[in-house]
C-alpha cells in the first residue's frame, strides 16, 4: 500500500497538482512572513482586515478571563455557554432569521444542514461549482444527487420538473469561492417556491462583505430571510468576520432539527466560548465601520483597471475574489512562483479545486491592503507578461 501511495504522490507532483503547507509567522496581514521570508500577500480571506484587530484581541482576552479557554463538552452536554447563546441570538438578528445555530466550521455546518434535513428518497440539486463541503454533504445524506451547469437556472428548472421527491433541496454558493461570481438568489428563490423545494445558501464569501451593513448576499439581493420559510442560510465567521466558526440560520423548526439530528453539531466539542465572545465585537465592527467595504470597492476597481491589458483574463467578479485565468496548471504554478521571487504571494489554484484547463491565480483583496500594494502587484504581473 505504501508503494502505491508514493507512486500516486509522485504522479500528483509531476502533474503540477502537489500542495504544500507554507508556515505563516505572525498574524494575518497584507505584509507577512512565510517560511522566514517577507511577502506582500494576496491570498487571505480576511476581507475586512479584522483578523488582527485590537478590539477583537481585547475581546478574546476578556472572553478567556470570563469563560476560560476550552468549552469542555459538546453543546448538548455542558459545553453550550452564555457566549455561544448570545452570539446565536446576535447572528439571527444580524442575518434576519428567527434563529441561528453556531458551528465550529463551515464544513461542519453544511454537513449538518444537508444530512439532518435530507435523506434516502429525497433529491439534492447542486450548482456544479459548489464548494466541496456541499458536495460531500449531499453524498453523505444518501439522497439522489443531481448537479446542474453553473448558474444555469433553465437547466435547474428542467431538473426540478423531471425529478419529484418527498423533499427536494437546491443548494448553492452565494459567492463562488474560486470564481468570485454570485448566484441569482431572488431567481433561485422564485424557482424553489414554484417547485416546492428548499434552498440552502452558502454565503461564506458574502457575509460581512456584501449587502447593507455587511449583512450578506441576501441583503444585497433585497431578500429578507423571515419572508422565505424554505430558505436555509449558512455563513462562515473566519473570513470577513476575522475569527472562526460558522452558523446556520433559518426557521425555528429547521434550527431545532439541526440541534436534534445534526451529527456534526451534537457529536463534537463546542467551539471555545472566548471566540464566540469576540465575534459579538466583530459583528459590531462589521455593521458600524462601513468604510471597510468602501475601501474594498476602491481596491477592486483599481486592480481591475490595472490588469485589463494582460494576456490572462481577469474573471468577472465584483467581490474581493479576483481570479486571473491562466489555463494550464504548470503555467499557473510558474507565474505564482515568479511572483513569489518578487516577494508577492498569490496562490495558484489547480484541479480538482477548479475544472481542468482552468487553473488560475486567485487574487484576494483586503481592506488592509493599500493602493500601493495593489499597484505593486499590477506592475509585477505586467512585467511577467512582457517576458512570457
Amino acid at each position: 500500500m505504501l508503494t502505491d501511495l508514493y507512486a500516486a504522490l509522485r504522479t500528483r507532483q509531476q502533474d503540477g497538482l502537489y500542495r504544500s503547507r507554507p508556515v505563516l509567522e505572525g498574524p494575518q496581514s497584507p505584509h507577512v512572513t512565510i517560511d522566514g521570508k517577507n511577502y506582500l500577500a494576496f491570498c487571505s480571506n480576511d476581507y475586512l482586515g479584522l483578523a488582527n484587530h485590537p478590539a477583537l484581541i481585547a475581546a478574546v482576552s476578556e472572553g478567556a478571563r470570563r469563560y476560560g479557554v476550552g468549552a469542555g463538552a459538546s453543546h448538548l452536554i455542558s459545553g453550550h455557554s452564555r457566549a455561544h447563546h448570545e452570539l446565536e441570538t446576535g447572528l439571527a438578528q444580524f442575518s434576519g432569521f428567527p434563529r441561528a445555530l453556531l458551528f465550529s466550521t463551515g464544513y461542519m455546518a453544511n454537513l449538518a444542514a444537508v444530512t439532518a434535513l435530507i435523506g434516502r428518497g429525497d433529491i439534492v440539486f447542486a450548482d456544479r461549482l459548489n464548494h466541496a463541503s456541499l458536495n460531500d454533504a449531499a453524498l453523505l445524506s444518501r439522497a439522489q444527487f443531481v448537479r446542474y451547469p453553473h448558474l444555469d437556472l433553465d437547466a435547474l428548472a428542467r431538473q426540478l420538473a423531471k425529478f419529484p421527491a418527498r423533499r427536494r433541496l437546491v443548494m448553492t454558493d452565494a459567492v463562488f469561492s474560486m470564481d468570485g461570481d454570485r448566484a441569482p438568489i431572488a431567481d433561485l428563490l422564485a424557482l424553489c417556491q414554484r417547485f416546492d423545494a428548499w434552498l440552502l445558501l452558502d454565503d461564506a464569501h458574502g457575509f460581512g462583505v456584501l449587502g447593507d451593513q455587511g449583512r450578506g448576499s441576501l441583503f444585497l439581493s433585497n431578500v429578507h430571510g423571515q419572508q422565505y420559510p424554505q430558505l436555509i442560510y449558512m455563513a462562515t465567521l473566519g473570513k470577513a468576520a476575522g475569527v472562526s466558526g460558522a452558523f446556520v440560520a433559518g426557521q425555528s423548526a429547521v434550527i431545532e432539527t439541526l440541534v436534534q439530528h445534526g451529527r456534526s453539531y451534537g457529536y463534537t466539542t463546542a467551539t471555545p466560548p472566548l471566540l464566540a465572545h469576540a465575534l459579538l465585537t466583530s459583528l459590531q465592527l462589521i455593521a458600524q465601520q462601513t468604510w471597510r467595504r468602501a475601501q474594498l470597492e476602491r481596491l477592486i476597481e483599481r486592480l481591475q483597471h490595472g490588469l485589463q491589458a494582460l494576456p490572462w483574463p481577469l474573471m468577472a467578479s465584483e467581490t474581493p475574489i479576483q481570479p486571473l485565468l491562466v489555463g494550464e496548471s504548470q503555467e499557473a504554478v510558474r507565474l505564482s512562483m515568479a511572483l513569489r521571487e518578487q516577494g508577492i504571494w498569490v496562490p495558484a489554484i489547480r484541479p480538482p479545486t477548479v475544472p481542468l484547463g482552468q487553473a488560475r491565480l486567485r487574487i484576494t483583496l483586503s481592506t488592509a491592503h493599500s493602493e500601493t500594494d495593489v499597484d505593486q502587484l499590477v506592475r509585477a504581473l505586467h512585467d511577467l507578461a512582457d517576458i512570457s
